[in-house]
């Protein structure tokens, strides 16, 4: 049994070390490599545009703001289209909800809701403010 063994961060950080008959394994602590912005809303643009059932539809949209970024307009539109394909009402009006947070000031959100306007219109998607909640 051991009791302690006292590896230094970077040697854990940097390889693999045999300890006393014990291996401990570098540690990955992302599996994706460095993505652009425009890698990242081209691959949740396609992964929207072909969602097929709510479930999908709600795990991408956790994937995607769950990155230190706000979704691209596209991104958005991608996603409230695949909300009235499932036929997610709720969901759609939850992508705003997600959208006001991840913005860092009321007026980029209004910008938003701008640039967002005629597919909200085309959909029939209103905010949780609009609906008076």
């Amino acid at each position: 049994m051991l009791r302690s063994l006292a590896i230094p961060a970077r040697a854990i950080a940097s390889r693999s070390v045999m300890v006393r008959n014990v291996v401990v394994a570098k540690r990955f602590y992302s599996g994706h490599e460095d993505e652009t912005f425009e890698a990242y809303t081209e691959r949740y643009v396609k992964f929207f545009d072909g969602v097929e059932d709510v479930f999908e539809l709600q795990r991408g949209l956790n994937n995607a703001f769950a990155y230190d970024l706000v979704p691209a307009p596209s991104v958005i539109e991608s996603a409230l289209k695949a909300s009235r394909r499932v036929n997610d009402y709720a969901t759609a009006v939850r992508v705003f909800e997600g959208l006001k947070e991840k913005v860092e000031t009321e007026k980029q959100y209004e910008e938003y809701l701008a640039e967002l306007a005629p597919i909200r219109q085309e959909l029939g998607v209103l905010t949780k403010e609009e609906l008076g909640f």
